[in-house]
């Protein structure tokens, strides 16, 4: 693993996520009456789990309002969720403050364009492998795994083992 990587890993303290193509593989399902159903991965939720497990809050940041959002997020324990945000940046300064983190502090995974804003002001910005180009580009991790799919995962691991908190982690099921 890259230095660099480990060395922004280290210093998180608060992991920002987006929903629609990170926390779920980006697909829609509308019922007859308009209700939408989402796809989460379940290694993703206990990735979440275990970053408060150890210390670490997650708030979700979505440009959509869904009712899907709210049960799974509590099931996940996220700290808050902030729906119909746009630009998703609004939420920093807010956060920031009730947090008492610096943007190097933070973490955000992102995967569209939407995303963008977030991406430049984070000390550690991360694309899931199927993010469009431009969020890549912004990115200082791209995971090797596709939103919906175990890149939040894979991103909560990296930044646990690079705090030494993963054993930790591990130890709380295995008792």
């Amino acid at each position: 693993m890259d230095p660099q990587i480990i060395e922004k890993a280290k210093k998180i303290k608060l992991l920002l996520l987006d929903v629609d193509g990170v926390l779920t593989d980006g697909r829609i399902i509308y019922d007859s009456k308009g209700r939408d159903s989402k796809f989460f991965d379940v290694h993703d939720g206990m990735g979440v789990y275990l970053m408060k497990k150890c210390g670490i809050p997650s708030i979700l940041i979505t440009a959509k309002r869904s009712r899907a959002i709210v049960p799974r997020a509590r099931d996940m324990q996220v700290a808050e969720v902030f729906a119909d945000v746009s630009p998703k940046s609004d939420v920093l300064e807010p956060v920031m403050k009730k947090y008492h983190v610096s943007p190097d502090e933070m973490c955000f995974i992102g995967d569209d364009l939407v995303d963008l804003c977030m991406m430049k002001r984070v000390g550690f910005p991360v694309a899931v492998l199927n993010a469009c180009a431009e969020i890549k580009e912004a990115a200082a991790y791209v995971t090797s795994r596709s939103g919906g799919r175990g890149a939040v995962r894979e991103v909560v691991e990296l930044i646990l083992k690079s705090q030494d908190k993963w054993r930790d982690a591990v130890h709380l099921y295995d008792v």
